[in-house]
């Protein structure tokens, strides 16, 4: 079942923000590095946030106007007046094959579609390569829109998909 985490829920339970930060930073390569203050942010900041399970998968989503200092947030923000960004998804290794990231997504997509947004828009890792990130977006329909090199180093692909 899919649960929304609220900033309430996110200053309150010590065991969630926890987990949260443990998954977030197991996976830090593809997603950045963040620590509770910086989760707590994105937390706060989000258009949806969310997970299955305590934390067998998450997703932190970004609609226009939220104070969200990301350059590949920027990008899309400087471009579009109706979207919503995919900051960062990641499904547990243990939780892995189970479809957790698609229902993500679907819920993603209704709650967007509901509040009018026109697509869903997101950056996949090019250099250093995340294919399995590339492959699940295009299954999905997500087409690139442009690419960026990073201050960091990193090379992004920038994809949407319209509602």
């Amino acid at each position: 079942m899919i649960a929304t985490i609220t900033s309430t829920d996110y200053r309150a339970d010590a065991g969630l923000r926890a987990a949260m930060l443990a998954l977030n930073n197991a996976h830090a390569v593809e997603l950045s590095f963040a620590d509770e203050a910086r989760i707590g942010m994105l937390v706060e900041e989000a258009f949806l946030a969310a997970r299955v399970g305590m934390i067998d998968a998450m997703i932190l989503a970004f609609a226009p106007g939220a104070a969200y200092d990301s350059d590949n947030y920027r990008w899309f923000d400087a471009r579009y007046a109706s979207f919503v960004y995919i900051d960062r998804v990641v499904t547990a290794p243990e939780a892995r094959g189970r479809g957790l990231a698609r229902r993500l997504y679907a819920h993603l997509f209704a709650a967007a579609r509901a509040a009018g947004h026109e697509r869903i828009v997101c950056e996949v890792n090019s250099d250093p390569p995340n294919p399995a990130s590339e492959a699940f977006h295009r299954s999905l329909g997500f087409a690139p829109l442009g690419e960026a090199l990073l201050g960091n180093g990193k090379t992004v692909t920038y994809l949407a998909l319209s509602l």
